[in-house]
Formats: C-alpha cells, sequence, structure tokens
C-alpha cells in the first residue's frame, strides 16, 4: 500500500502541473478570453488603456508583468503583441525591462515543467541521437542557449521545454534567457513606441465608426507594420553571433 501510494504521488508530481496548464489554455480558448491579446483588442481598448496608464504606471506594469509572465507560462503563440502593446503604452525600455523580467520567469514556469515531468523520464530513456544532443548541448550549453534565444526563428515556448527535456542546469537556462532575449525585447518594444500615431488614428477611426452606428469597425493594422524584415535580419545575426565559439571549437577539434 505504501508503494502504491508513494507511485501515485510520484504520477501526480509529475503529471499535475502540465494537466493545469493545458487545462487553463482550454479554458481560455473555450472562453474566447485569448482574444484580448490581440492587436484588434489593443486598438479597440487603446484610450482606455492609455489612460489607465497615466493615472496607474506602477499598476500598469506590474499587471503587464503578471499578464506576460502568465501568457509565456501558457505558451500562447502571440506573446509579441504583449511586447508591442507595452512599448507603445508604458515606453520602449520600461517596457523592455518589464518584458525580459517577466518572460524569464514565465519561461522558468515551463523550463521546470519539462524537467520534472518529461525530462526525468526521457533523461532516463535516452539512447542514440537523443544522447549524442544530450551530450552536445550540456557541453556547449550557454552557446547554444544563446544562440536559440537571440535567434528569432526557433519557436520561444520549445526553447523553454527542450533544455529541461534535455538536463540544462537552471542556473545557465535562468541567465541565458535574461540576456538571450534583452534585445528582442528592447527592439519591440521600440518598435511599439513607435506606433503610437499610427495606433491613435486607427482607435479613432474605430471609434468614429462605433459612434456612427456602423457594423462591422475594422482595424486594418499588419504585422508587417510592426515586425520588419530588417528587425528580424538583425535579431537573426546577432543569434549567429552568439553560436561562433561553439563552431569554432568544433572546427578545432579534428585539427587537435
Amino acid at each position: 500500500m505504501a508503494l502504491l501510494n508513494q507511485t501515485n504521488r510520484s504520477l501526480l508530481k509529475r503529471w499535475l502541473p502540465p494537466a493545469l496548464l493545458v487545462m487553463i489554455v482550454v479554458v481560455l480558448y473555450v472562453t474566447g478570453s485569448y482574444k484580448w491579446i490581440s492587436v484588434e483588442a489593443l486598438v479597440q481598448n487603446y484610450t482606455r488603456l492609455t489612460a489607465f496608464v497615466g493615472d496607474y504606471l506602477l499598476a500598469a506594469v506590474l499587471i503587464y508583468m503578471a499578464f506576460y509572465a502568465l501568457a509565456v507560462a501558457l505558451s500562447f503563440p502571440a506573446a509579441w503583441v504583449l511586447t508591442v502593446s507595452g512599448g507603445l503604452l508604458l515606453g520602449w525600455w520600461v517596457a523592455g525591462l518589464a518584458t525580459i523580467f517577466a518572460a524569464t520567469v514565465g519561461a522558468s514556469v515551463l523550463f521546470f515543467i519539462a524537467k520534472t515531468s518529461l525530462g526525468e523520464h526521457m533523461r532516463e530513456n535516452a539512447r542514440g541521437y537523443i544522447q549524442k544532443m544530450r551530450a552536445g548541448f550540456q557541453q556547449d550549453a550557454v552557446n547554444y542557449m544563446l544562440f536559440l534565444r537571440l535567434t528569432p526563428v526557433f519557436p520561444f515556448t520549445l526553447v523553454n521545454i527542450v533544455p529541461g527535456i534535455l538536463g540544462v542546469p537552471f542556473r545557465i537556462f535562468f541567465w541565458t534567457t535574461f540576456v538571450g532575449i534583452a534585445p528582442g525585447s528592447f527592439a519591440y518594444s521600440y518598435a511599439g513606441e513607435g506606433l503610437d500615431s499610427i495606433v491613435r488614428a486607427q482607435a479613432d477611426a474605430y471609434e468614429a465608426c462605433v459612434a456612427a452606428g456602423n457594423t462591422p469597425c475594422g482595424i486594418s493594422l499588419k504585422l508587417g507594420n510592426i515586425v520588419t524584415t530588417d528587425l528580424l535580419i538583425a535579431l537573426g545575426a546577432l543569434g549567429v553571433a552568439a553560436l561562433i565559439p561553439t563552431i569554432i571549437k568544433r572546427l578545432r577539434k579534428p585539427a587537435a
């Protein structure tokens, strides 16, 4: 009986955290609450949001950080909308710092879930390519983590989960995440602050449309207004630069 209880506790500890995350995500999608984090919602509520930030800046920053950490922990696919919104409403440097702290906290939640729920089992049964990948990742964890964080090609959620599965130490995960996401966080926040006139014009047009009783009142703000090719190229170049030490090390091994 004691062995059975211990097994049940072990299974509960392993699967309860990811199960809770999945349940929260399902509730958000079923209720449609996820739509609050969108470009459309930003434009529609822009006037009220700017008024709230003007009156309660500290509270606005704390709420922003809480929402951001939760969005990252829940693997929300458009967290960049929050970053841009933060830059627009809070200013690029305040939003940049808040984003770095909040995103690192949210990423750490996913890291621990992957490390304890999935990672332990996969590490015990790792064979072949997975074992080689784990060994290589641990050997150059810092460079690989910085590369994955700086390069906007890899899904943020995946980079939060894989290091936990491959056994990357938390201290390395934490500080490389904190440092690695800084350029992108400030870049997107800065891009968001630069959208003030565009979003304000969109918000005024939307409010005028609603006041006139016209339906539906659409939003024409597009992703291309925010995420430019130059921005992605710059972040990609930073990621490649972070991988240079690892490449040099690999090239030197055969010569040695």
